[in-house]
């Protein structure tokens, strides 16, 4: 949004009197920030609903390496970093184009004592990736993706993440926004066969490894403005010579 509301979330955090509870503890700092978005302005944070699936998920997959596009105030970084950290995972990097959010997300997963296991990365989506990809610390593959970030960036930059080998057998994608507002590009992607990807693939400037083959859910929940949403829920399930 960048209308000041963010600004004033962390002013809002680093004023409460119980600030010292907060510190090294991912659960009440969450709750700041809800607390913050219901009695003062809204924010654009994947909220409990949808963050307890993905936090399922991540406790059913047990990544080693998550990599999320979209930091924004650093809200899913703190909730799937304390997940990921709680399932045994090594590293958490979350992508975040705006320097004022990346701040603000850095200062916030610094207080919930996560700083250990979150990094924010300035920088697009690509940018991020090929810059995380450069220094060596997503090999061999990444284990799960969470795209938050700009919606018509979704399907080129999993195609980057493909094209640099970053997605392999195993491999997780969560996608938010499928209902508010939608995606139909990227769902249709990640659902297409190997055949459909490879005709594709010849007409596109934008190169992925259509030989990957997905098997995709549809999952409906609910934004934190109680509107209905969705996310969809990718595993690489093979490649296809």
């Amino acid at each position: 949004m960048g209308d000041g509301r963010e600004v004033a979330l962390l002013e809002y955090v680093y004023s409460r009197p119980d600030l010292d509870q907060l510190r090294g503890n991912p659960s009440r700092v969450l709750q700041a920030i809800d607390e913050f978005a219901r009695t003062h302005t809204g924010l654009i944070n994947v909220g409990e609903i949808k963050g307890a699936i993905v936090c399922d998920t991540i406790a059913k997959y047990k990544p080693a390496i998550m990599v999320e596009l979209g930091s924004y105030v650093g809200y899913s970084a703190i909730l799937f970093g304390n997940a990921l950290k709680k399932a045994g995972g090594k590293a958490y990097y979350s992508i975040e184009k705006s320097p004022l959010f990346a701040a603000i997300s850095t200062s916030l997963v610094d207080l919930a004592g996560l700083r250990d296991t979150v990094r924010v990365i300035v920088g697009t989506g690509e940018e991020g990736i090929m810059r995380l990809h450069k220094e060596g610390v997503l090999e061999p593959k990444v284990d799960m993706f969470f795209f938050d970030h700009h919606k018509p960036s979704y399907t080129p930059d999993l195609k980057v993440c493909e094209r640099l080998g970053l997605v392999g057998v195993g491999t997780v994608l969560v996608a938010d926004n499928m209902i508010q507002p939608g995606n139909p590009a990227y769902m249709a992607y990640v659902r297409a066969s190997v055949a459909e990807k490879r005709e594709l693939d010849k007409e596109s400037t934008e190169k992925g490894n259509p030989n990957l083959q997905y098997r995709s859910q549809f999952i409906k929940s609910f934004d934190p403005s109680g509107d209905e949403d969705a996310l969809e829920i990718t595993e690489c399930v093979g490649v296809e010579a």
